[in-house]
């Protein structure tokens, strides 16, 4: 983002010592990383990552167990394990660490450490979507029981200056050896280096101290963070969180949509309470070729494309005048012309009438996991056309939020290379 003016109204990022696991004590770093934690949505894919390797990390971000309570317990009980068998240990000291992803021609390069946590009203780091308080709960009481970051938020800055700062301190930093190098399944290659040299962490400090952030993947984790810091002591540990900090205008995210599958509404239902109110075409597959149909209709209005009996109706061009009745007039024009506001506004609360609630409606960030999925169900996949990042800054920019899970920033960071323990300090 731009820079803020005052350092003391900028990022705080300071070293801490991560917990990493001991190479000698698992099979491979690759199968005992995870997505994060609201990416594995599918039972398959969750024990597929449990069988990898009996450490992996999804042990620790979603446990397996009869309730909630019970669940939190034993993510706290098996990292007090893997810690006391030393299958987990932390650095010797504390660091800041630089952190790439490479695909092909994708490369991200940031740097990982504990930020100061600041409310949105500080303007420091600036959040672009609402959170789901039940997520915020679960995900509050892990991390409080557990007294641990397992894995970090991705925020997002603005710099491009390669020649001072964070960027130049990456720089030097990728000639050495990495601490770690790993190939994940999904073709990323991963490098970690520790930063630990005095001059090295004051010139990160001093130039991130001059910017704010976008909260890019993470909002809920963040509200978790800003939860559990009002209940302890302030200065401490829980003021601060662990976070990636990348700078797009070196490294840019790619935006991609989170879709939306509607427990117990078949898509034939859901067609017929929205015709008169849209235009209905049935468009032809596979996937990709619908996915084409749906960016195309998007460029020049709200289209969404719904799935789950076999075929793909794209729906597009409301009715302005529906629209007036049902989106709210007191937010910005940006943010009235979302899909994501028009499908929750107008759709899932006035036609389909569908609370926003787990046992109603799921998130899904995969595009054929979701169709899939519905299929299978005999519900409704609704799949959105991805926002441009510059729609998603220029909101956050104005204090304005967009409707929960509207986008969906990557890469986002394995998790598991690197946690922060609470307890540590």
């Amino acid at each position: 983002m731009n820079t803020t003016g005052p350092a003391d109204k900028g990022l705080r990022l300071i070293p801490f010592r991560g917990l990493r696991y001991v190479p000698e004590r698992i099979g491979s770093l690759s199968a005992v990383t995870s997505p994060p934690y609201d990416v594995v949505v599918r039972p398959d894919g969750l024990h597929h990552l449990e069988s990898a390797d009996p450490h992996n990390i999804v042990r620790l971000i979603l446990p397996q167990a009869a309730t909630p309570a019970d669940r939190h317990r034993q993510a706290a009980s098996t990292l007090e394990e893997w810690l006391s068998e030393g299958v987990l240990a932390p650095d010797p000291e504390p660091a800041l660490y630089v952190y790439e992803q490479r695909r092909g021609e994708l490369l991200q390069r940031g740097v990982i450490g504990a930020l100061a946590l600041s409310a949105p009203a500080d303007g420091i780091v600036l959040p672009h979507e609402d959170v789901m308080p039940d997520v915020v709960a679960d995900r509050a009481a892990l991390m409080r029981t557990t007294a641990a970051n397992l894995e970090p938020l991705l925020l997002t800055y603005r710099k491009g200056d390669e020649t001072s700062g964070a960027a130049a301190v990456i720089e030097r930093t990728i000639s050495r050896s990495p601490l770690l190098a790993t190939t994940t399944e999904d073709g990323f290659s991963h490098r970690l280096w520790s930063v630990t040299d005095p001059g090295d962490l004051a010139e990160i400090t001093d130039d991130l101290a001059h910017h704010q952030a976008l909260i890019a993947d993470g909002h809920h984790r963040w509200a978790t963070y800003l939860r559990l810091r009002d209940e302890h002591p302030v200065p401490g540990p829980w003021g601060y969180g662990l976070v990636l900090l990348i700078d797009t205008a070196r490294y840019p995210l790619q935006v991609r949509s989170i879709h939306r599958l509607l427990h117990g509404l078949p898509v034939d239902r859901a067609v017929a309470a929205l015709a008169g109110s849209f235009r209905i075409r049935t468009v032809d597959g596979p996937l990709p070729e619908a996915l084409d149909a749906l960016a195309d209709a998007a460029a020049s209005g709200n289209a969404f494309l719904l799935a789950g009996d076999g075929r793909f109706q794209l729906v597009d061009r409301p009715d302005p005048s529906l629209l007036a009745r049902t989106v709210p007039a007191d937010r910005p024009a940006a943010w009235r012309s979302l899909d994501a506001t028009v499908l929750h506004a107008t759709l899932l609360d006035h036609i389909w009438r569908i609370p926003d609630a787990p046992e109603h409606i799921a998130y899904i960030h995969d595009t054929e996991a979701a169709v899939s999925k519905a299929e299978h169900d005999g519900s409704t996949a609704v799949l959105m056309h991805p926002v441009r990042e510059d729609v998603v800054r220029e909101l956050a920019l104005q204090g304005v939020t967009m409707p929960r899970k509207s986008t969906s920033f990557g890469p986002k960071p394995a998790t598991g290379l690197v946690l922060r323990s609470l307890a540590l300090g």
